[in-house]
């Protein structure tokens, strides 16, 4: 099975990024699965109903997410609908959402996708590890293909992540920091890991947001409206490439796309 997974999406140049550039992504790689982590895609903090319809229809098949979930409160009417909008799965008990989906492929194979959140630098939430744990287990006699997305700021936090569940999950990708990193690799037991997949996005920015108002922040220490900026849009993220058999990887590649 081959999955490709997007970096963080941006706004709308992110949208665009995914619109344009994913049909030859498409046509170059075949993947027979799309994830993209989109908590950023309405006007760069969180995510609306018709967003996520939209991205479904340009091909996303599972939408994952992280700490800006709920910047949209319109979402809160819509996630419970859609399975394969997936919430952090260690918030706490009774919140709204999907912690985790079984996606099946026309032809049967069966892929489980997990979201979590880190707890270093961030607001507190459940243990990422133990909520790992505990749906790997309801996954035993289901699919043995497991990707995950470790939504998280510390790079030791995501790797700790990633060492923790080699070999008992096909691929731990990290996102959050929208900063691609040079790490992929396959751990020893069989796990694709990269510390941070990237941004789909505008790269002539600060992580994504027009630079003058985020430099005037740090400089001033006064509050800024960050917009999204607009220009040097590319698609980061990484192809990866699993044993249908056994659900080990056998190869992780990044990815960048210009727009």
């Amino acid at each position: 099975m081959k999955i490709l997974f997007a970096g963080d999406i941006v706004g709308r140049p992110g949208r665009n990024a995914v619109e344009v550039l994913y049909p030859p992504l498409q046509k170059e790689h075949q993947p027979d699965l799309f994830i993209a982590n989109c908590e950023n895609a309405a006007g760069g903090s969180g995510i609306t109903p018709d967003i996520a319809r939209q991205l479904h229809s340009m091909g996303i098949d599972v939408i994952t997410s992280g700490d800006h979930i709920w910047k949209e409160k319109s979402i809160l009417d819509y996630i419970d609908s859609d399975p394969h909008l997936l919430r952090p799965a260690n918030m706490p008990t009774g919140t709204p959402g999907s912690e985790y989906t079984i996606y099946s492929l026309p032809d049967g194979r069966k892929l489980g996708v997990i979201c979590l959140l880190g707890r270093t630098f961030m607001a507190p939430v459940e243990c990422p590890f133990r909520t790992a744990d505990r749906i790997l287990n309801m996954f035993k006699n289901q699919t043995h293909i497991v990707v995950v997305d470790i939504h998280a700021e510390a790079t030791s936090e995501k790797n700790a992540i990633g060492r923790y569940l080699d070999g008992r999950v096909s691929a731990v990708i990290g996102t959050h920091t929208h900063v691609q990193t040079a790490d992929e690799t396959v751990f020893p037991q069989g796990t694709a890991y990269i510390t941070d997949a990237g941004m789909t996005g505008p790269f002539d920015s600060i992580i994504g947001r027009e630079i003058k108002p985020v430099i005037h922040r740090f400089v001033a220490q006064m509050p800024a409206y960050f917009k999204v900026a607009k220009n040097d849009v590319r698609i980061n993220g990484v192809i990866i490439d699993i044993d249908d058999q056994t659900g080990k990887a056998k190869s992780i590649k990044r990815i960048q796309q210009k727009l």
